[in-house]
């Protein structure tokens, strides 16, 4: 029995994937803050407090081909994702941000950045979180797929 060449392919490479769009998601946050100068609500820090340990956690498990990162870095995405979402509500429903405001600095429902009427800095942030989730969470499945079929050869 034989997998087919995305499974192998995933089941190598997903440690890198969820890496990149790690390091793509991290280098995006700091160009906004740093480059563009625009501050980060309080929000915005707890997104970035789950979102930037992942660079070095999923780059040091790349490396040393170190797989049960997965069960401690899809907690911390699947938590990110939650506040991106919650984040991303407050921006939308009025009635959110009345209900529970933001104390100090900037606004959490301050939109910087709008594409295509839907797309803000927390759904890019939700994004991420949802796609490094889905990275590991099927590769390492197709992982334990390919060892099984390679094991029974």
């Amino acid at each position: 029995m034989q997998t087919s060449g995305f499974k192998l392919f995933l089941s190598r490479y997903y440690l890198y994937l969820a890496w990149i769009v790690a390091i793509i998601a991290t280098g995006g946050s700091l160009f906004l803050s740093d480059v563009l100068q625009w501050e980060p609500c309080k929000l915005c820090w707890f997104q970035r407090i789950f979102m930037y340990p992942q660079v070095i956690l999923l780059g040091i498990a790349a490396y040393r081909n170190d797989r049960r990162i997965v069960g401690y870095a899809i907690p911390m995405t699947i938590i990110g994702g939650v506040i991106a979402i919650y984040h991303y509500a407050k921006q939308h429903i009025p009635a959110l941000d009345r209900i529970a405001p933001c104390s100090g600095g900037v606004s959490c429902s301050k939109d910087y950045f709008e594409f295509l009427g839907f797309i803000t800095i927390p759904f890019l942030a939700l994004v991420a979180f949802a796609i490094i989730t889905v990275i590991l969470w099927l590769g390492s499945r197709a992982y334990d797929e390919v060892e099984a079929v390679e094991d029974a050869e």
